[in-house]
């Protein structure tokens, strides 16, 4: 709906989306369904962040007016609300989302299950930036030594991810990964790529903890 409304075609292709931002996302589909010349469609020039502020403002509407269908419909992974929860309440743990989705639609997801109070979103990455998911990584861990006075190294910083190019974000970014195989890319798949522990899932809290300690081991240390 979002895309028709700024493009006024239909969608007919979709893009790959596992570990990528809603820009990126936006970008390739404006190519892949010939909605703009080639050369606009992968442009960051004004053209481009016009049509991206567009498609942003009608997708944030769009999902707003379906977040019913989230509750009904949407899943929360096992372990997932026990994890963040846990870790939460541990001193000196800061919480935030590193996600391909928009802002006001990753506030909603969490809304919707109940998980948005364990969370700093002002210092998160979204999918309405054109940054990679490496260089918002950086930049998350710089707002968040900004507001709490603090530094966030490789050794203190820990990515949840579930994509090998989440993976791939978290080395180029400078933080340690848990890979966990609830998406598209398997167990296999997630090693390959480099992360430095890999789960099926987060239903063991105790290990999910167990884990971010030794992978911080080296901070504390």
């Amino acid at each position: 709906m979002a895309f028709r409304r700024v493009t006024g075609r239909p969608m007919r292709q979709l893009p790959q989306l596992p570990g990528r931002m809603e820009s990126e996302i936006f970008f390739d589909a404006l190519a892949l369904n010939e909605s703009v010349p080639a050369p606009a469609a992968g442009s960051a020039g004004a053209g481009g962040e016009e049509l991206l502020a567009r498609f942003t403002f009608e997708l944030a509407g769009a999902f707003a007016a379906r977040r019913d269908l989230l509750r009904e419909q949407g899943r929360l992974l096992p372990g997932a609300a026990e994890a963040v929860a846990e870790m939460a309440a541990r001193h000196g743990v800061v919480q935030t989302v590193l996600t391909g989705t928009i802002k006001p639609n990753a506030i909603e997801k969490l809304r919707a299950f109940g998980l948005e109070q364990f969370f700093d979103l002002e210092i998160g990455g979204y999918g309405s930036q054109v940054y990679p998911k490496g260089a918002q990584l950086m930049m998350t861990r710089s707002r968040a030594a900004d507001k709490y006075g603090t530094r966030f190294d490789e050794h203190s910083t820990v990515y949840i991810a579930d994509s090998s190019r989440d993976v791939a974000a978290a080395r180029t970014g400078g933080a340690r990964c848990l890979a966990v195989a609830s998406g598209r890319s398997t167990v296999g798949e997630l090693r390959k790529a480099g992360a430095d522990m890999v789960f099926d899932d987060l239903s063991d809290t105790a290990a999910v903890v167990q884990a971010v300690d030794r992978l911080t081991l080296a901070a504390a240390g």
